[in-house]
Formats: structure tokens, C-alpha cells, sequence
């Protein structure tokens, strides 16, 4: 494997935000580079080694999901950032885990949409019945299917963890008009990814997205899409309702460092080579699959 891609550093253009996976850019007045790294988190704390290839994986799906969504535009300006940036051809592996973007408003909620129940929401609907305020049927085993997605929002928090609000808090946040834009297009998107993963064995259990304003005020599609690390992918072939299931997505992580007597607290520790492998292996069937759409 080659090695990973934790920091980047490119000379030329000014870096001005690093995030917990990608490296931002500004290029010129209204452009900006963004770079996925192959950094990996858990519980708001990013590890001291990385997983091979994972910016390349997380930059190539999220393309090719921007290039299949028809129903809204994306920040994307170029999937091929070298063709502008000439000097990228200095940094190896750059172009490949890059793409040149619109600046937009990016708006501060988590637009999730959920099929299924798993994580600390299942642990809230346990405990209430409801998920975000909407109430759901009794008896959802761990990991059951939600009949109809619901779409629970999230603050889009800086520092520390996302926070679920209800839709009230989320109208109060982006407004009504636009909120209900917001939930039209994200549950429309989910439904369709789901409908195309099922054809190769994929369960699409959740995802979230991010919105933005451009300069014309439209609503747009930004950050990353339908990758393994904003979306459960869950195999459909070993799935079993109320059991944990096999995941090709970031969950994998999440487990092991739960068991692992880390406390959960800065600073994180490295993960054993056999972890990153497989989370690599992981990562890349979801390219596999997705290339194939």
C-alpha cells in the first residue's frame, strides 16, 4: 500500500482550513481546492495514521454520486484540478483526491436522512419512541428498517459533536421555505441511492448531506456525497434485523476502537495495521460498487 496522505502542504496557494479529513484551498476570489486527506475519525478525534488511498476512495465516489444526481446542481467547477492548477503535477497523488469548487454560503445543519435505525438514535428511540421529535412505530429492533426515511437533522458544529434538533430547529435555522427544499431534495437522493445500491447487494441504511447558497441564491449540493464516511452501507446478504451488521463504511472503526479501552478522548490512539487494512478493503468495494452506476 502506499503510504498515507495525513497533511498537505501545497506552496503555491494559501490553505486556509483543515478539517477532520480535507484540506481547503483558496484559489481565486470565489474558487476553492479542496483536498481529501486519508486522515480517519471517530468520536471527533482524528487518528494519528491514516487509511491508504481514502481521499482518492471519499473524492472519486462523491464525484461520481455528483454526477449522477440530476435533481439539484453541486459546488463542483472541475474534477480534473491539474488542467487549472498545473502545479499540482508536483504533488503526487494530489489531482486524484482533489477537485476545484465553487465558495458558497455553506449553511450550519446536517441534512440526514435515515431507512433504518442504528447508532445513538436507536439508542433515543429506546428510551422516547421518537427520533428527532417524529414519532415512529413500537418495536424497531437495532439496525430495523424505518417504512418511510425520515430526514433528522443536525447542527453542523465547528468544534465538539453535531447535535440532533427537531424540524422546528431546523426551520428556525435555514426558514421554512428553504427547509422544506432542503428535506425534498435529501430524501428524494437518498430514495434514489438506495434503489440503485440494493441492485448490488448494498444496503444504504443512512446519509448526510450538506447544502449550500450560491451567488445567485440557489440551493446547491456541497461538501461530499453518499461516501463511506457520511453513509452507513450495510451487506444485504448477511443482514439480520436486531443484529449488528456488516458495514463498508467507518463503523468498522467505531466498533473496534469501542472495544478497545480508548476512552474516547483526545488524543487518539493509532490504529493496528489489520484495522487499516481492512477498512481500506472496506472503503474500496464502495468505489467498486459505485463505479459500476
Amino acid at each position: 500500500m502506499k503510504p498515507a496522505i495525513i497533511n498537505t502542504e501545497i506552496k503555491e496557494i494559501k490553505k486556509i482550513y483543515t478539517g477532520k479529513v480535507r484540506d481547503i484551498y483558496e484559489i481565486e476570489s470565489g474558487k476553492w481546492l479542496i483536498v481529501a486527506t486519508d486522515r480517519i475519525s471517530a468520536y471527533d478525534c482524528v487518528f494519528p495514521n491514516g487509511i491508504p488511498d481514502k481521499g482518492m476512495v471519499l473524492n472519486q465516489i462523491s464525484n461520481k454520486w455528483f454526477s449522477v444526481i440530476k435533481s439539484i446542481k453541486n459546488h463542483l467547477i472541475s474534477t480534473n484540478p491539474e488542467t487549472e492548477l498545473p502545479f499540482l503535477k508536483n504533488y503526487p497523488s494530489m489531482n486524484e483526491r482533489s477537485v476545484i469548487v465553487k465558495k458558497v454560503n455553506r449553511l450550519p445543519v446536517e441534512c440526514v436522512v435515515r431507512g433504518y435505525l442504528f447508532g445513538s438514535v436507536y439508542k433515543a428511540y429506546q428510551e422516547t419512541g421518537k427520533v428527532c421529535g417524529i414519532e415512529l412505530p413500537s418495536g424497531i429492533p437495532l439496525a430495523g428498517k424505518i417504512e418511510t426515511p425520515i430526514f433528522t437533522p443536525a447542527t453542523k458544529a465547528e468544534t465538539g459533536h453535531d447535535e440532533n434538533i427537531g424540524q422546528n430547529e431546523f426551520y428556525n435555522v435555514v426558514g421554512k421555505e428553504l427547509g422544506d427544499k432542503i428535506i425534498s431534495a435529501s430524501v428524494e437522493i437518498f430514495n434514489n441511492a438506495r434503489d440503485i445500491m440494493e441492485k448490488f447487494g448494498v444496503i444504504l441504511a443512512d446519509t448526510k448531506f450538506e447544502f449550500g447558497i450560491d451567488e445567485n441564491g440557489e440551493l446547491i449540493l456541497v461538501d461530499e456525497v453518499l461516501t463511506p464516511d457520511s453513509s452507513r452501507y450495510w451487506d444485504a446478504s448477511s443482514y439480520k434485523a436486531g443484529e449488528s451488521p456488516k458495514s463498508y463504511d467507518k463503523q468498522f472503526v467505531r466498533d473496534y476502537v469501542s472495544k478497545s479501552g480508548w476512552n474516547k478522548q483526545p488524543p487518539a490512539p493509532e490504529l493496528p495495521e489489520d484495522i487499516i487494512e481492512k477498512t481500506r478493503d472496506k472503503y474500496m468495494q464502495i468505489l467498486n460498487f459505485v463505479q459500476k452506476i
